[in-house]
């Protein structure tokens, strides 16, 4: 369950510090302006040190700015405005499809708002750096790791991955301090992947976590965290738009990776659109 944030704010209004009841009053006041500030912007609004906005986020219960954040962002962010994602039983064809595409559109609208560049930047980096990447998943977000695996592939980088759950943890368990693991989770605490990340976090394994869930075991233990949001109605779970989002998510790093290898990469690409050539008529 998310932790709520402005009920948190409220609820530790009494004991908090004057500069933080001066925070907490900026962001009940301006919580659509503050999902798209970052720390840096919030601290100069208000004359005070990044450090002081960080230490009222882990006063309320945050493990930090982008979290709150994250947990403001579901509450306060506004529904779509002309046709709304819930679907009822009485609408037709049309309307039910208009409503699945602007619910996905609205995961990819609310995720941007939340998500963290500089985690983003970091989750670039350590692929880059990584002598091999691992991709892991379960259920529904084993497709997603294979739909990374199909994008990772092209850039000349070592990619794996493996849709059972044995052969994972038999992966996992190979891993090493120089390798990149990232873990596809919706909820991000699906038991199977969190076996599959302690295993690999015993080897020392650089780790990356693509969650919905900023409070998450996985998303809290990962180097790297890469949030998803999105909302859940009678008919579409949450885990059905986060998907769309995730895939973006990995579309995202897969560009900036590409970006970086520059001519490396083209080399890469060439490589592997030669090979597929002799699958054409």
């Amino acid at each position: 369950m998310k932790q709520p944030c402005i009920t948190s704010i409220r609820s530790h209004y009494p004991h908090l510090s004057n500069k933080e009841k001066m925070i907490a009053d900026y962001i009940l006041k301006n919580p659509q302006n503050i999902i798209h500030s970052s720390i840096n912007q919030v601290a100069d609004d208000l004359g005070v040190a990044d450090s002081t906005v960080f230490r009222f986020c882990k006063r309320i219960g945050f493990k930090g700015y982008q979290a709150m954040k994250i947990a403001l962002a579901s509450e306060v962010v506004e529904p779509i405005k002309n046709i709304h994602e819930q679907i009822s039983r009485d609408d037709d064809t049309k309307m039910i499809t208009e409503k699945v595409f602007r619910s996905s559109v609205q995961a990819l609208e609310d995720t941007l708002t939340v998500l963290d560049f500089e985690e983003v930047e970091k989750a670039v980096q350590m692929i880059l750096s990584s002598s091999h990447i691992h991709l892991f998943g379960s259920g529904g977000s084993s497709v997603i790791a294979q739909d990374a695996y199909h994008k990772l592939i092209r850039t000349g980088l070592r990619v794996s991955v493996t849709m059972d759950a044995h052969m994972q943890l038999m992966s996992a368990s190979q891993l090493r301090e120089e390798d990149c693991a990232i873990f596809i989770s919706h909820s991000g605490s699906t038991k199977d992947v969190l076996d599959m990340f302690t295993i690999a976090k015993d080897r020392g394994a650089k780790t990356i976590a693509i969650t919905g869930f900023s409070k998450s075991p996985l998303s809290e233990k990962a180097d790297v965290q890469l949030c998803t949001l999105s909302r859940e109605t009678e008919f579409r779970t949450e885990a059905m738009s986060s998907r769309i989002a995730q895939l973006i998510i990995i579309d995202a790093l897969y560009v900036n990776v590409m970006m970086a290898l520059g001519e490396e990469g083209q080399k890469a690409i060439s490589q592997m659109r030669d090979a597929l050539a002799i699958k054409r008529i």
